[in-house]
């Protein structure tokens, strides 16, 4: 069975980079908070800018840019299924 072997063999990749992409997030955040704690005292606070509370913080754009990633890449899944539901006669016709 090579398309099982080729599958375990993609996910087995899959899992692979995941973990390696967390190990490396990771070590930023650290070394991001790490930097933080040691500047944190050198840095001015910022003056009030007007209007200033009306933005959105930091936190809120990632938060819905994210939210808003989610959507988009659910929609490009519904959309590739749709896809391939609609050429399923040609994709699964056996001789």
């Amino acid at each position: 069975m090579p398309t099982t072997t080729s599958t375990k063999q993609a996910a087995s990749a899959q899992d692979q980079t995941l973990k390696s992409i967390r190990e490396t997030q990771q070590a930023v955040v650290e070394a991001v908070r790490t930097w933080a704690d040691a500047v944190e005292k050198t840095v001015p606070a910022v003056p009030a800018m007007p209007f200033a509370e009306e933005l959105p913080s930091p936190t809120e754009i990632v938060h819905t840019s994210f939210e808003f990633a989610e959507q988009l890449l659910k929609a490009q899944r519904e959309f590739a299924e749709n896809v391939l539901a609609a050429a399923s006669p040609v994709l699964n016709k056996k001789a």
